[in-house]
């Protein structure tokens, strides 16, 4: 089939990959604007863009997804179908409908469950032991169209959102695929969400990212791991902030907030509402992503401290 594709980040590229490997055409690729970023705030590409000029596709980048100029450029290209990964704008229904076969989206949870921006980390941050990717037809209403295509996977015990969001891409690479292949078989059975189970997930802020101490180890687990690594789940400690990843369950106790340990044998500990939790990462203030322990062997964080 002639596919125009929609996508931005990492989750997008084993679709746009496998897409193209099982033949179907790309007529084009729509992706973001090159955004400034990193310290030098230097104009950087998507990766969806880098991956598309590599295979040599044809790269649309509309600041806005709409207007007549848009609507006869993608006109132009005569697609089949859209095929939508993580793109980042919600679509008109006179986009969505420009392909014959009209638009179809990869969404990363088990819908109805978690609509919205981002699935991975809520279904992380909540405690679901299940989540999955569903394909749907695209309509004007946010992830509420026909199931097309749904599949389930566990959440693996310690798994971050990085890790997961890696799993599903790939997962979900393959869906699109089948999708495409009943599609054309005439064999694509369209299945209405029932909109009374639906559930949201909207955006993630760095305010929803902060610690708080004073809630029990699980919940605070599931919080790290689900604001990894974007914003990045944070604490304060002497005033400075300092991110935390790659958390898990320890014996001790004390004041909330408190750390319990600082060393090599014990790693850092940190007390919580009904324990303690190990925390193996961290990234202080203006420095990289690093283990604990080297941040403990330079004098970044002592026994008895306190995070706020």
């Amino acid at each position: 089939m002639r596919v125009l594709f929609w996508g931005t980040p990492y989750f997008a590229l084993p679709s746009l990959g496998a897409l193209a490997g099982e033949g179907h055409e790309i007529v084009g690729v729509i992706t973001q604007p090159d955004r400034p970023a990193g310290r030098g705030r230097k104009l950087r590409e998507s990766p969806v863009k880098q991956m598309a000029e590599e295979e040599g596709f044809l790269v649309l980048q509309p600041e806005r997804p709409w207007g007549d100029s848009f609507l006869e450029a993608i006109r132009g290209l005569e697609p089949e179908i859209s095929v939508v990964v993580a793109y980042g704008h919600i679509l008109k229904p006179e986009v969505l409908a420009v392909p014959p076969h009209g638009s179809i989206n990869l969404h990363a949870s088990l819908l109805p469950e978690l609509r919205g921006a981002a699935p991975i980390t809520w279904a992380i941050v909540r405690g679901y032991e299940v989540t999955g990717v569903t394909v749907i037809r695209m309509v004007k209403e946010m992830d509420a169209g026909p199931i097309l295509f749904q599949n389930e996977e566990p959440i693996l015990e310690g798994e971050t959102a990085s890790d997961l969001s890696l799993r599903l891409s790939e997962v979900g690479a393959g869906d699109l695929v089948e999708t495409l292949a009943l599609l054309e078989g005439d064999a694509l059975e369209e299945v209405e969400q029932d909109h009374s189970l639906a559930t949201f997930a909207p955006k993630v802020t760095r305010q929803l990212a902060r610690i708080d101490w004073d809630r029990p180890g699980v919940e605070l687990s599931n919080l790290i791991r689900g604001m990894d690594e974007v914003p990045g789940a944070w604490t304060v400690l002497d005033g400075q902030p300092v991110k935390v990843f790659r958390p898990s369950l320890a014996a001790g106790e004390g004041p909330v907030g408190t750390v319990l340990a600082a060393d090599r044998a014990h790693g850092l500990v940190v007390a919580t509402a009904d324990g303690a939790l190990k925390l193996d990462e961290v990234q202080p203030s203006g420095r990289r992503r690093m283990l604990a322990s080297d941040w403990i062997s330079g004098r970044g964080v002592e026994a008895g401290q306190t995070f706020d």
